[in-house]
């Protein structure tokens, strides 16, 4: 459905929140607490759309009665006024049609879900290693900022300070949404601590951002999964080593192995692994999803390419470069201390508007 069509079923989507205003408030509903849920999501989902096109409504209806004066008005003044605010009304309308457009585009199902992380140092040794505990830090900061919960699901430290790999789960509304682009492989530049010769040195790491996947969402067939345990050989104590805590899980249609350790609880572990491997499968099949859509239309960001260099951290230029829409911050410091909105604001336009570009042109 292009974007016309969806302006012309605003009238019906009015209705429709109407409607569930009504029921919302029904004591009757209100007692059915899954039912009430469910209407009180569809009812926020529509709120903003039901007020724009009534502030679309009202702007029409505003620049037909400044058209009736300057028509009508015989009062020269009078019909300057109306010209002047004529013009600011057609301004104002033309940025209520831009917002209502984006609203009304196709929303991504999984934008309110929680999320997620793996980061893994790639090329670069310690160095990449050592850059992935600044993306972990970065992240968890940016979390901090907008009131999310960070949870560490499974580490592998490399005891300098940095991760071989490491993952975690962020848990907030529409963590998804504004993280979703920040899949793909980061790139350092930066002179390292242990480097003699100030040379600087490129390193890499790479960073997978899943949507949680809940259970109707995954088809995982138990006798698909080979479940081992093993004794821990990670830091946690005595308790820890000597027991079978450590859970691996292996995939065996794709080959998915995941090891957790972090837990003393065998049981916390698998549950764990469970949770990351139901999230790996749904991020394969968005994966395809994403390729599909990408190929039918031109688009700078969300290709799907998992491989893709999106974006330099540029040390001794002090410099934040995102490859995918030619954007340069020299802000570098603030950014790794977790200030990513504008970065994450800029990719979520430039997305929209290459959603908007394939809707106009079908």
């Amino acid at each position: 459905m292009c974007i016309r069509d969806r302006f012309e079923n605003l009238g019906a989507v009015k209705e429709k929140f109407s409607e569930l205003e009504k029921k919302i408030s029904d004591p009757e509903i209100i007692n059915n607490q899954e039912q009430w849920q469910k209407l009180m999501k569809e009812h926020s989902d529509l709120s903003p759309v039901v007020k724009k096109y009534e502030e679309y409504l009202k702007a029409n209806d505003d620049i037909k009665g400044a058209k009736e004066i300057i028509a009508n008005e015989t009062d020269e003044d009078l019909r300057d006024l109306a010209k002047e605010e004529l013009s600011e009304l057609e301004e104002d309308l033309t940025k209520i049609i831009d917002e209502l457009k984006i609203l009304l585009l196709p929303k991504d199902p999984n934008d309110d879900k929680n999320v997620i992380v793996e980061i893994r140092g790639g090329a670069g040794g310690d160095e990449a290693a050592l850059f992935a505990g600044v993306l972990f830090r970065m992240y968890s900061m940016y979390a901090a900022n907008r009131r999310w919960r960070v949870e560490l699901m499974s580490s592998n430290e490399t005891g300098i300070g940095g991760y071989k790999e490491v993952v975690f789960m962020i848990t907030g509304k529409g963590a998804y949404s504004r993280l979703k682009f920040e899949s793909g492989v980061h790139r350092v530049q930066r002179v390292p601590e242990t480097e003699s010769q100030g040379r600087i040195h490129t390193s890499t790491v790479t960073v997978a951002v899943l949507p949680e996947a809940e259970d109707v969402e995954v088809s995982l067939d138990l006798n698909d999964v080979r479940v081992d345990v093993f004794r821990s050989s990670g830091n946690g104590g005595q308790s820890v080593n000597t027991t079978d805590s450590a859970v691996r899980l292996t995939h065996i249609p794709t080959g998915i192995v995941i090891s957790m350790q972090d837990e003393k609880s065998q049981l916390k572990n698998k549950e764990k692994a469970f949770k990351i491997l139901k999230a790996k499968l749904y991020d394969m099949e968005l994966e395809k999803k994403q390729k599909e859509m990408a190929s039918q239309r031109k688009s700078q960001v969300g290709t799907g390419d998992r491989a893709e260099r999106i974006r330099t951290y540029n040390y001794p230029q002090g410099r934040v470069s995102e490859h995918r829409i030619g954007l340069n911050l020299y802000k570098l410091e603030s950014f790794l201390n977790g200030d990513l909105d504008e970065v994450i604001d800029a990719l979520i336009t430039t997305d929209q508007a290459d959603k908007l570009n394939s809707l106009e042109e079908n």
